[in-house]
């Protein structure tokens, strides 16, 4: 049998691990299937990972969320973001050396991260290794095995930078193969590496089961499920409900997610007297699903989104979603006024008016959820996992 490697940072919650963990398990039946992971963020996968998929730790310490977050912005080089994150969270409050000792954490295990990974990648020997992060894909470009083959798995949207692009196309110019997750992605991608072997190929994210039951759509309740990061938004979520609270006071908005966030949207919602906002934090999968199909309508805030998986699994619940076109992958997901909307320029007032539009009429909000319900079945993991066995298949 086979040997598949997938390597990711970490198996904690959101988009990019839970597809990770989809692909692994789906995988697993065909091959023998590693994830390795650069660290932990939780004591164990925040998804169900199949038994016969073996993980792997590269950092066995827990690094805390909120560095996860400063790795994020040292990566980026969002020094500005990064220097106001460090004084909201620290100086204000007085805690200087808790700053030293945790932003030196954050660089001395970014550090680390980076030295375990080129490692691992120079001595892995599988069949295939599939790599699920743009600087993965770099080091397996450049240290993989010329026996192997390698795959980059390509989650995030170069969101009109040129200068990220031609150095991103560079990452990837010995890999074999790039799997994006978006048809805009692969029309971008694919002329651009023509110069290069690697192939560029759109498989989509997926959901792990098509639904046949979903929501009734009659609780008088919004629902929100990601990370706590600046990058989705939840200020501007928290500013669209408390006006539609104002206006109608018996719906409630459920955030479950955690992150760095965390405790400033509490604060928030404190200091501005936000009604009915309910934080959750990190939740397993049942507890998700459910929450999903006690709402009636799924909101979302990202200035950016390469695909959006959350989306389609509010709609495999069938819940009506709105998010901002900013967010890519949002626009290939929600087709405007059939199973959802999409609100343009980021208009704060325009989205809250359509939210109170399916507030109070639950006939449109039910027309547009069935519509959803049908949307989210071109997502069905067997119909993404034979595309993948297909390409590797056609690939060895």
């Amino acid at each position: 049998m086979k040997k598949v490697t997938i390597l990711a940072l970490h198996l904690g919650y959101d988009g990019i691990a839970k597809s990770v963990v989809h692909l692994a398990n789906a995988l697993s039946s065909k091959y023998e299937v590693e994830i390795v992971c650069s660290y932990k963020l939780y004591d164990k996968p925040s998804f169900p990972v199949d038994p016969k998929v073996d993980i792997k730790y590269l950092i066995e310490t827990r690094l805390p969320v909120l560095l996860q977050d400063y790795n994020t912005m040292l990566k980026q080089k969002k020094f500005l973001k990064l220097n106001r994150r460090l004084r909201e969270e620290y100086i204000t409050k007085n805690k200087t050396k808790k700053l030293f000792k945790d932003t030196y954490a954050g660089i001395s295990i970014y550090n680390e991260r980076a030295k375990t990974m080129k490692d691992f990648i120079k001595s892995c020997d599988s069949d295939i290794i599939i790599s699920s992060k743009d600087v993965f894909h770099k080091w397996l470009s450049r240290y993989g095995s010329k026996k192997s083959l390698k795959i980059g798995w390509e989650h995030e949207h170069y969101h009109g930078n040129m200068k990220y692009a031609r150095k991103f196309i560079k990452f990837t110019k010995n890999l074999d193969y790039l799997v994006v997750v978006s048809k805009s992605l692969r029309d971008f991608y694919s002329s651009k590496l023509k110069k290069y072997k690697c192939e560029c190929v759109y498989i989509p994210n997926a959901l792990d089961k098509v639904l046949k039951t979903g929501s009734k759509l009659t609780s008088k309740k919004c629902i929100c499920t990601s990370n706590l990061v600046y990058e989705k938004g939840h200020f501007d979520l928290l500013k669209i409900f408390k006006r539609v609270n104002e206006d109608y006071p018996d719906w409630k908005l459920d955030i479950i997610g955690d992150g760095a966030l965390k405790s400033k949207l509490k604060e928030y919602v404190k200091d501005r007297e936000i009604a009915n906002v309910k934080f959750y934090g990190f939740r397993d999968r049942e507890f998700i699903i459910e929450s999903l199909r006690s709402s009636s309508i799924y909101l979302m805030t990202s200035y950016t989104e390469s695909f959006g998986i959350t989306l389609i699994e509010a709609m495999n619940e069938g819940l009506p979603c709105i998010a901002f076109d900013s967010a890519e992958g949002a626009r290939e997901i929600i087709d405007d006024g059939y199973n959802g909307y999409l609100i343009k320029d980021r208009n704060l007032e325009e989205y809250a008016l359509k939210v109170e539009e399916l507030i109070v009429n639950e006939k449109l909000r039910k027309k547009l959820g069935a519509n959803a319900k049908k949307s989210a079945s071109k997502y069905d993991i067997k119909y993404v996992s034979t595309m993948w066995l297909d390409l590797l298949k056609k690939a060895m």
